[in-house]
């Protein structure tokens, strides 16, 4: 094979890779609605849309998160709290942090766009 059609393949491929290990790494973006059994809790969210710019939306909050091995951060407040993450499939559950008992969500569909309006909040890890 020429040395310059070799080239082009490995490129071609890292292109079509690039997208498919962004999704992977991200498991939790997209819309999730919290399981029956869920719907009426107080310390819990009914609907959650995580998106891939570092913000997500529940109600009228609208928050930071960030990924750390097994967790998820989410920035209230100007602090960091930390939930206990599982992720597989369509399926996600939260615990700890502030939550009385885990919250199982399932996915919907991709996220909703945050409006330009809606600020994504400040890192607490950022001096400003």
């Amino acid at each position: 094979m020429p040395r310059h059609l070799s080239s082009i393949l490995v490129i071609g491929l890292g292109l079509l890779a690039a997208p498919l290990a962004a999704q992977s790494a991200t498991p939790i973006i997209g819309t999730w609605k919290a399981d029956l059994k869920d719907q009426d809790r107080k310390d819990a969210p009914r609907q959650v849309v995580v998106r891939s710019d570092s913000s997500a939306s529940w109600s009228r909050e609208t928050v930071r998160w960030r990924l750390k091995a097994d967790s998820i951060m989410i920035a209230l407040g100007g602090e960091w709290v930390t939930y206990r993450l599982q992720a597989k499939g369509n399926r996600l559950t939260l615990s700890g942090g502030d939550l009385a008992k885990p919250v199982s969500l399932t996915r919907l569909g991709p996220p909703t766009a945050r409006a330009d309006s809606v600020p994504v909040p400040p890192d607490p890890d950022v001096t400003q």
